[in-house]
């Protein structure tokens, strides 16, 4: 962030502008929430693919730019084509899901922003709770799991959707403790973002897109083929 801080102040400013979003739906349709914050999440990690791509130059010694950065996508248009569909399924179920359970819970008509407040804290509906932060955190774990290294590693490797979808499934399931705890992290931090009206994503989405790429570094590594021999010469 230090050795290019225009681009991590536009791209902060982009995950600003995504949390301005979400408070404006909680405010005026508060069932759509959980949707909404799952597309958030979603657009995330493909915004977050440029500050990727910031790390990976840095990491080869060339000069980042906010222009390469914006485009860093291009070259792997129907791998992130593949992945996007995958995760914007998941998104969709998550949020079909979100509905159903507010429906259940409350058949007399979705609850407005302070109704949905009340249900929350009141101790009478620690079932709806229950419920309803069980189908979140399944789908979360889904789209988490999903994307968690495949993003960075199309980038990095220009590998097709679904061998980099299902190596960071493997990833995520090879070391539950690590990926786990690395997804409390980052929620813990979006979490700060979001109490501070938002503003504190400035920091923390740059600073969690970078360290994103380092994590991705630090969990695959990748065996590269022999060196091929030399010719024998003749004397």
């Amino acid at each position: 962030m230090r050795a290019a801080p225009g681009i991590a102040l536009f791209y902060g400013v982009c995950f600003w502008l995504m949390a301005v979003v979400l408070t404006l739906v909680f405010r005026n349709k508060p069932e759509y929430v959980m949707s909404i914050a799952s597309g958030c999440l979603l657009v995330g990690p493909f915004l977050a693919m440029g500050l990727y791509d910031v790390s990976r130059r840095r990491e080869a010694g060339e000069q980042p730019a906010l222009g390469t950065s914006l485009t860093a996508w291009d070259r792997h248009i129907r791998s992130m084509g593949m992945l996007v569909l995958v995760l914007i399924v998941l998104e969709l179920l998550w949020g079909r899901a979100s509905l159903v359970v507010f429906a259940v819970f409350f058949n007399t008509g979705m609850p407005s922003t302070t109704g949905v407040l009340q249900a929350i804290f009141n101790p009478e509906n620690i079932e709806f709770v229950l419920v309803y932060l069980m189908v979140g955190g399944i789908f979360a774990l889904l789209v988490y799991s999903t994307a968690v290294v495949s993003i960075p590693m199309i980038l990095d490797r220009d590998t097709d959707a679904i061998s980099a979808a299902l190596t960071s499934i493997r990833v995520m399931f090879a070391n539950p403790v690590t990926m786990l705890w690395w997804g409390l992290l980052i929620t813990l931090l979006i979490g700060i973002g979001l109490a501070t009206w938002g503003l504190g994503l400035v920091v923390i989405g740059p600073l969690l897109g970078h360290a994103s790429w380092h994590a991705y570094r630090g969990a695959v590594r990748w065996q590269e083929p022999p060196a091929a021999p030399a010719p024998a010469t003749v004397a």
